[in-house]
């Protein structure tokens, strides 16, 4: 199968910035965040996508907008992971109420477990596949930090709390594909920085 994915994480936000878990919370992209989100847009230029697919969250559309993305669908198993009652606490705050806690493999308490984001990338990786009717070509993903290291992890057929092992910082892009017939990743977290 020659099917590769584009993966881009948005621009950066106030809460990005300050470390504040931002699931569901619709910010906007903070001025350094567009000058990010446009940066993409040479990189982008001369490729082909068979699909653009993007979060309904404001951050990820506007950067989609931004990178010069067209004919973007929505799809709302890209939005970020649901919080719950961490919805924007740092880390730090987060383990001064729960010492101990782990959330690649406990999840937040209200909001999403790491199986049920894993569930929800399941969902849009079996939808890219029958998008693309198994031909391939190159499709685009506008989403968030923690949902696309599931994501990353669901492609290589690794449990949702194996994307502790990479970090995808403010409008960076990877790159998911095959060799040998294996899912693979191609690129990780690049900048235009």
């Amino acid at each position: 199968m020659n099917l590769e994915m584009l993966l881009l994480r948005h621009g950066e936000t106030e809460w990005s910035l300050s470390g504040q878990h931002t699931g569901r919370t619709d910010l906007p992209l903070l001025p350094s965040g567009r000058a990010q989100a446009e940066a993409l847009r040479p990189l982008l230029a001369s490729l082909s996508f068979a699909q653009v697919l993007s979060s309904p969250l404001k951050r990820a559309r506007d950067t989609a907008e931004l990178a010069g993305l067209k004919q973007v669908r929505i799809d709302d198993d890209l939005r970020e992971w649901d919080y719950g009652e961490d919805e924007g606490l740092t880390t730090p705050q987060i383990l001064a109420k729960r010492p101990g806690w782990r959330f690649w493999d406990e999840g937040c308490p209200g909001g999403e477990t790491p199986a049920q984001v894993g569930a929800r990338c399941d969902r849009v990786l079996e939808q890219i596949r029958g998008m693309t009717g198994g031909s391939g070509g190159l499709v685009a993903i506008v989403a968030h930090g923690h949902l696309l290291r599931v994501l990353i992890a669901r492609w290589l057929g690794l449990p949702p709390g194996a994307g502790r092992y990479w970090v995808l910082t403010p409008a960076s892009m990877s790159r998911l594909g095959h060799e040998h017939g294996q899912p693979v990743i191609v690129g990780l977290n690049r900048t235009t920085a």
